[in-house]
């Protein structure tokens, strides 16, 4: 066993999982930062690209989410706990098998995004002016997103093989690129064509082009626990098995999220454009709070997957709790502090009173909620590294039926319009949390531990 990994199964859990979350947490606020700046741009733009912007973000959202959050944890996963049991072929045959479901996944998004993207963006509310530009902008995204699913899971391979450092700072070296290229491509900054919200999805795709670059040559030719070797470019099913079996039900996540976040959005669009385009600020903020939560959860799933690797379910279960209340401790701040002071940050992505007044409902009912819906994130990521998903595929089914449910309750018979939408939008979060919870009391990742022959 390499001394990186004996690290992961032996240090203190709160120190090591500071000092793996630091890296990751920093770059996420950074990759976030950039995300808000992006919805600054396209707002000296004016409502209309907002509200399509907006429309699109769930979409945007959804292929993150399943880039990094689902196929990216299932290949961290896999690769930890194969070194944790002292395998190295086996994690380098699974660098291989996730960089080519990095590749499959994206192109079967593109085909159902040209079958059905403009029906669904309509069932949104979008129309006009603001339906055309949403496609436009989809399709672009789409369209070049093999990019964005190569960077996630080579970074992603990073992390199962212990490294947070690397994939962070490449995170922070593509924001720092990402920023000025946006403003020049959505304002026409430094004498650059002025393609407005296009410029938005043209600087993701070229920065992340330039990234996954830079990671895959260092998978081949850095010294680590397991390199990107040629030699081991062997497909086999029990692999794509091992990653399949976290990533399939990890897609529901994304796929939940995105659903409540689509559903909702329908919801709030009855009431207009300029609230639409204020839950759209609302909902990216609530993005920057997953962002920071994966950060911890990112180092989670690596520390837990090596121990349940090594036959340690004390260990994991240990990191596992401690984890979670590092990430009830920050959403629990980072909420109350946006909830409390919105007349500070709003202002700053718009002017419109309608606008600035949805955004700021939706945080103050959502955001002191963030802390409790930190545990549930943190145990997510977690319980991936465990290979243990049925509570969380079961928590995954119940946010949006609740969400929807309550919020449907609350904006009909009790007519509480957009307030009404926002506490629907919090019973799902809470459930998700309390159904997550009791699967790891229940001693769902002990079932994990491989049996000894």
């Amino acid at each position: 066993m390499d001394q990186r990994t004996e690290h992961l199964l032996t240090a203190p859990a709160l120190p090591l999982l500071v000092s793996l979350s630091i890296p990751s947490s920093i770059a996420f606020i950074v990759q976030s930062t950039v995300s808000l700046t992006e919805v600054w741009y396209v707002g000296q733009l004016g409502s209309t690209p907002l509200a399509a912007m907006a429309l699109v973000f769930p979409m945007l959202m959804l292929m993150q989410m399943l880039s990094v959050g689902a196929l990216g944890n299932a290949v961290s996963s896999a690769i930890a706990r194969a070194l944790g049991a002292g395998d190295r072929d086996r994690a380098e045959q699974l660098m291989w098998h996730g960089l080519a479901l990095a590749i499959a996944g994206p192109i079967t998004l593109l085909i159902a995004f040209l079958i059905s993207g403009k029906f669904f963006l309509s069932l949104l509310g979008g129309s006009g002016a603001i339906l055309e530009l949403a496609f436009a902008y989809s399709a672009v995204l789409f369209g070049g997103s093999v990019t964005i699913w190569i960077m996630g899971v080579g970074s992603s391979i990073f992390r199962g093989l212990g490294d947070m450092r690397y994939p962070a700072r490449m995170m922070i070296i593509g924001s720092l690129i990402q920023v000025p290229l946006s403003g020049a491509l959505v304002l026409g900054y430094f004498g650059s064509p002025k393609l407005g919200l296009l410029g938005a999805a043209i600087s993701v795709i070229a920065t992340s082009a330039l990234m996954s670059v830079v990671i895959v040559l260092r998978l081949v030719r850095a010294e680590l626990p397991a390199n990107l070797r040629l030699s081991k470019a062997v497909f086999r099913l029990r692999h794509f098995n091992d990653i399949g079996r976290v990533a399939l039900p990890a897609s529901l996540s994304p796929i939940s999220t995105v659903a409540t976040i689509l559903i909702l959005t329908g919801l709030v669009g009855q009431f207009g454009e300029q609230a639409l385009a204020g839950y759209g600020i609302g909902s990216r903020i609530e993005f920057l709070m997953s962002s920071l939560i994966f950060g911890i959860g990112a180092a989670m799933t690596s520390v837990v997957g090596t121990s349940i690797g090594a036959q340690n379910a004390d260990r994991a279960e240990e990191v596992g709790w401690v984890g979670a209340g590092m990430s009830f401790v920050l959403g629990g701040v980072i909420g109350t502090l946006l909830a409390v002071f919105p007349h500070i940050w709003i202002p700053i992505f718009t002017d419109d009173p309608v606008v600035y007044d949805t955004a700021k409902r939706f945080i103050q009912i959502v955001g002191p909620c963030l802390a409790i819906h930190g545990v549930g994130w943190a145990l997510y990521f977690a319980s991936q590294g465990a290979g243990a998903m049925r509570g969380p595929v079961t928590a995954l089914i119940a946010r949006p039926l609740i969400a929807v449910g309550a919020a449907t309750l609350l904006l009909g018979p009790f007519d509480l319009g957009l307030t009404g939408i926002f506490l629907g939008a919090v019973g799902g979060m809470l459930a998700y949390t309390v159904i997550i919870t009791a699967s790891v009391r229940g001693g769902a990742w002990r079932r994990q531990v491989p049996v000894s022959p």
